[in-house]
């Protein structure tokens, strides 16, 4: 698709978005089960279906315009993903607290990826008057601010600490 204008750029970035979405859905899923901190782990697991409905919704958003949702393959979270891997499940870690520490990190910064995303999504909708889709995309972009407060609180509240 050619990108003529700014709803060429918003459907192309939400096709974006959504293999961003689907990219860091497993990847949050694997960090959970290796987390050995139980509120680390249900957070989680919390952030996973968090993710699948942000899918929902993308592709939702998508069929409304006539687009195919998996039309883009997103590089960014790609990267991001393989980091995750990388550094919070594959390192070697002699500390548990430690790996937990840096599988928040991981998370993070999927999570601020996303944050990124549904941000610019949201602005080119109210741009366009699409006020049905900015309003989902407020909702997507609340629930994953949520979800990157949440992992702050659980590291400032003990991981940290435990790590240390």
């Amino acid at each position: 698709m050619a990108l003529n204008s700014l709803k060429d750029v918003y459907l192309d970035q939400m096709q974006d978005c959504y293999s961003a979405l689907s990219q860091s859905l497993q990847a949050t899923t694997d960090l959970g089960r290796a987390a050995k901190d139980k509120d680390l782990s249900e957070a989680l697991i919390a952030g996973s279906n968090g993710i699948s409905q942000g899918m929902d919704k993308i592709a939702s958003l998508c069929s409304d315009h006539g687009v195919d949702p998996n039309g883009e393959k997103c590089k960014g979270m790609e990267g991001l993903v393989k980091e995750a891997y990388a550094h919070g499940i594959e390192s070697d870690f002699g500390d548990d607290d430690a790996r937990d520490a840096m599988i928040i990190t991981q998370y993070q910064r999927m999570c601020h990826y996303a944050i990124a995303a549904y941000g610019c999504l949201r602005a080119f909708a109210n741009r366009l008057d699409l006020d049905g889709d900015a309003d989902v995309l407020q909702q997507c972009l609340d629930q994953t601010y949520e979800g990157d407060r949440h992992m702050t609180a659980i590291a400032r509240g003990h991981v940290n600490a435990d790590a240390v």
